[in-house]
């Protein structure tokens, strides 16, 4: 189907928009569209109405920078956690990937990113100084290295061991290898990210 076939051209305005979305193709996109048309006027603007709020309201935790409704996340609020030990991740996916292995009782640090040269991303443009911050203060006692094994993960990790080397006292460490090289964190199974954590060795620049 054309754009010129389309019996509307809300209907060709909506399936623009969802078509936009990733991984969304314009025949999934006029699915979807078709779909809500179906459903009650009120749900549809029940919908509209929890994503304009989302993204309204929705914060970055002020301490870890995972998503949050309040400015310190519950992760970071919770006393019950180990607040001497901070697992750097590359985005959200990561933390509630690692959250659902049950495996990990520290805190978070996303960086929203890795270092690529290839997309223009370079340290500034992630959350690599705030972690030396939280470092500074004393507190952490461990850094666990849990980027996806990639290139980028891979020089991301070397970066900010570089940037944590002069802290004598602080432990730093990298997942185990029982994900494989190259594949995404989020995508790993639970048992093998899990063990992944609990297995985790000194962090060693090559």
């Amino acid at each position: 189907m054309t754009q010129q076939e389309y019996p509307s051209r809300l209907l060709e305005n909506a399936v623009s928009q969802f078509a936009r979305l990733p991984g969304i193709g314009r025949k999934t996109a006029l699915r979807l569209v078709l779909h809500l048309l179906r459903q009650e006027t009120e749900d549809v603007e029940q919908l509209a109405a929890a994503l304009t709020t989302m993204k309204r309201e929705v914060k970055r935790c002020s301490v870890c920078h995972n998503i949050s409704d309040q400015d310190v996340c519950p992760v970071c609020s919770d006393p019950r956690r180990d607040q001497t030990t901070v697992c750097v991740v590359e985005n959200i996916q990561d933390v509630m990937a690692i959250e659902n292995t049950q495996q990990f009782h520290g805190l978070y640090h996303v960086l929203g990113g890795v270092i690529s040269p290839m997309d223009g991303i370079g340290p500034s443009d992630l959350e690599i100084q705030s972690l030396v911050e939280r470092v500074v203060e004393g507190t952490i006692k461990e850094v666990i290295l849990a980027l996806s094994p990639t290139m980028e993960g891979d020089t991301t990790n070397f970066y900010i061991f570089r940037k944590l080397a002069p802290f004598s006292d602080l432990r730093i460490t990298v997942i185990a290898r029982g994900v494989s090289v190259g594949d995404e964190l989020e995508y790993t199974d639970e048992v093998t990210l899990g063990r992944s954590i609990l297995n985790r060795t000194l962090f060693e620049a090559k």
